[in-house]
């Protein structure tokens, strides 16, 4: 898998991108919608799991690398998501705070959401947001996505109250805004 847009280039994670992954997912302010900064362990975990979605789901979270300079910045992608009662494709992504306020989690995930719609049987696209997190909820309104509902998810103990914003098939790309 390799999906490009104009700054970006993303693939599948290697279990040698864990260092640099860890400067996105050990940062506790990056990380601040999960309550902490992985430690190195769980950033090595967390890329197993994506290369195990690989394996049965055929997508997961990829490295996001900035194309002028091939370093990794972080990660986005399509998984499937808890919400409510029911799973959904949800796009998400995490990036070094370094690489934040210029457009690159906008612009990843507008090619995440193209992908989805092109390359799964979805009717609707998920971006699951912790209510706390503006500025995810900013990309998501910047892709036309609206909320749909509220929900509560629980990680290490902490119920942590979230908002489901997604977009319809039917209305991708007309709703996105640049």
């Amino acid at each position: 898998m390799d999906l490009v847009t104009p700054r970006l280039r993303m693939r599948e994670l290697e279990a040698s991108d864990a260092p640099a992954l860890h400067v996105a997912l050990g940062d506790p302010i990056a990380m601040a919608a999960y309550e902490h900064g992985f430690s190195l362990e769980e950033t090595n975990e967390w890329i197993a799991k994506q290369r195990h979605r690989y394996a049965t789901e055929g997508y997961g979270l990829w490295a996001l690398l900035r194309a002028d300079t091939e370093e990794l910045i972080g990660d986005c992608g399509i998984t499937t998501q808890p919400v409510g009662d029911r799973t959904v494709i949800e796009v998400g992504y995490h990036l070094a705070r370094g690489h934040w306020g210029h457009g690159y989690a906008t612009e990843a995930a507008r090619a995440c959401v193209d992908w989805a719609f092109a390359h799964l049987d979805t009717d609707s696209v998920y971006a699951r947001v912790r209510d706390t997190n503006l500025r995810s909820m900013n990309v998501a309104i910047r892709l036309g996505m609206t909320v749909r509902e509220r929900f509560v998810v629980r990680y290490r103990g902490i119920d942590m109250p979230h908002l489901a914003f997604a977009v319809d098939r039917a209305g991708w790309p007309a709703a996105s805004v640049a």
